[in-house]
C-alpha cells in the first residue's frame, strides 16, 4: 500500500499503453474507450507546417512565430491517419469516448397459466 491510496488520492490514467497506430482502442490499464486524435499547426499566412505541442491544454506552435514569413497566426488541422511526414509536426490527443445510452427497448411476457400453474416456454 502506498500513500496515494492512504491519503486517497486518485491517479488519472494517462492511456500511455494504448497503440499509436489505432484509431479506437480499449485501455487495457483502465478499461475505457480511448479514441487516437492526431492534430498539426500551420501558418495562417503562408500554409507552412508548424511542430505543434500543447500548453495548458490547448494545442500550439512550439515557436511563437513562423519561420518562413514571421506570422504569429496559426491554424489547427486534424489529421485522420498519422504518417510518417507529419509524424514529426503532429501532437497526439487521447480523448475518452463515453457511452452513453438513449433509448430503451424492452420487452415484456405475458404469463400463461397452465393445468399445473406453471408458465409456458416460448418456441
Amino acid at each position: 500500500m502506498n500513500w496515494s491510496e492512504i491519503l486517497g488520492f486518485k491517479q488519472k490514467c494517462l492511456h500511455n499503453r494504448v497503440p499509436l497506430d489505432a484509431e479506437i482502442y480499449y485501455c487495457p490499464d483502465c478499461g475505457e474507450l480511448i479514441e487516437n486524435q492526431w492534430f498539426i499547426t500551420r501558418c495562417d499566412c503562408c500554409n507552412t507546417k508548424e511542430t505543434a505541442t500543447i500548453r495548458n491544454g490547448e494545442i500550439v506552435p512550439l515557436e511563437n512565430f513562423c519561420r518562413n514569413c514571421g506570422n504569429k497566426g496559426y491554424k489547427i488541422e486534424r489529421i485522420s491517419k498519422i504518417d510518417c511526414i507529419n509524424i514529426n509536426y503532429a501532437v497526439l490527443v487521447r480523448v475518452v469516448i463515453k457511452n452513453e445510452i438513449d433509448e430503451y427497448t424492452q420487452s415484456w411476457i405475458e404469463a400463461m397459466q397452465t393445468s399445473i400453474g406453471t408458465q409456458k416456454l416460448l418456441r
